[in-house]
């Protein structure tokens, strides 16, 4: 493996704050989106009421142009910790909740249409509500839940939008990015303190769950549980999961009627290495120009071959269903 000592587009480290390198190697992850750095290259975008939007694009802008062997993340993050304190300590954070919270931050100052409803926060999901924006266009999907009542065996239907997809992990072991999704999506039934309220029985009955993509997104992000959490007990799952560099599908766990042959290829993961009360955090990306794959390690770069993309430190993982080009800017 080599270390990258000259300067070149998209290969640029981010100084470690402090136990930051959740974030850097978040930052990593999405400034190897291209479309995603395109977008705040042009300068189209207006971010009328947060400042966050325009931190993220100067620093996408830095890490994608290769003027800088390593750049500091440091106003981005004092923006964001306006309005999540917790990345502003000096303290290690989760990446996954780190990434959601940008995703969300930048949705907020980049949507076209304003409508009431909950912030999305900490949460993967959120209501639907007819906002578009840079975000949606890229990462946002949908699941459809078909709820069946075991009682009359009415079903309804419940949307819900998602920019990231929490897969449980369904052994201590060893398993597949297959078998996390077919976990997933496997019918599931409600009973006791889950019942659901039937309006057509009028009272709360056992159900069925089963989930359905509907939409899929043009960059999926997938989020392993590795960390399990149930009161006081708390553990990191080791498991090693097989995942995929190439031809991802995810048809059959779309419904029929929105199903199509579309194949996703890996372009990031986010690595975490250590147990669930410290650790360290790093990032694998594929190069959209040269299409080799790099570790970025807070500052360091090293270039890897892609049979080392794949280890059982895998944490989250971003396919896309097209292929990459280089991001250009707009004069």
């Amino acid at each position: 493996m080599a270390e990258m000592n000259h300067l070149c587009q998209g290969l640029t480290g981010l100084r470690n704050l402090g136990n930051t390198c959740y974030m850097n190697a978040v930052l990593q992850c999405l400034c190897s989106m291209s479309p995603l750095v395109e977008y705040f290259l042009s300068g189209k975008y207006v971010a009328l009421h947060l400042y966050s939007a325009t931190a993220f694009g100067y620093l996408m802008s830095d890490m994608w142009l290769g003027e800088f062997d390593c750049v500091s993340p440091e106003v981005f993050r004092s923006v964001l910790g306006e309005r999540y304190p917790a990345f502003t300590k000096q303290t290690q954070q989760d990446a996954q909740e780190f990434l959601i919270c940008v995703l969300n931050e930048l949705h907020e100052a980049l949507k076209k249409v304003r409508a009431h409803g909950d912030r999305r926060g900490w949460r993967c999901f959120r209501s639907i509500a007819g906002e578009t924006s840079i975000i949606t266009q890229l990462f946002e999907g949908q699941l459809s839940y078909d709820i069946t009542c075991l009682e009359c065996e009415t079903t309804t239907d419940k949307p819900e939008i998602f920019t990231v997809l929490s897969l449980p992990i369904p052994s201590e072991r060893a398993c597949s990015l297959q078998d996390c999704l077919k976990c997933f999506f496997q019918q599931d039934t409600l009973t006791w303190n889950n019942q659901i309220h039937c309006s057509w029985c009028g009272t709360k009955q056992d159900a069925a769950v089963k989930a359905n993509l509907t939409k899929a997104p043009k960059i999926i992000i997938f989020h392993l549980k590795r960390f399990d959490c149930q009161g006081t007990y708390k553990k990191k799952l080791l498991t090693d999961i097989c995942y995929p560099l190439s031809n991802l599908d995810l048809s059959p766990y779309s419904s029929p009627l929105f199903r199509r042959n579309c194949k996703y290829s890996l372009c990031a993961v986010v690595n975490h290495f250590g147990f669930l009360d410290g650790g360290h955090y790093t990032a694998f990306c594929k190069h959209s120009v040269t299409k080799g794959w790099f570790s970025f390690d807070d500052s360091q770069i090293t270039a890897i071959p892609s049979s080392s993309v794949q280890t059982a430190a895998a944490y989250l993982l971003f396919y896309t269903c097209q292929a990459f080009s280089a991001p250009t800017k707009s004069h």
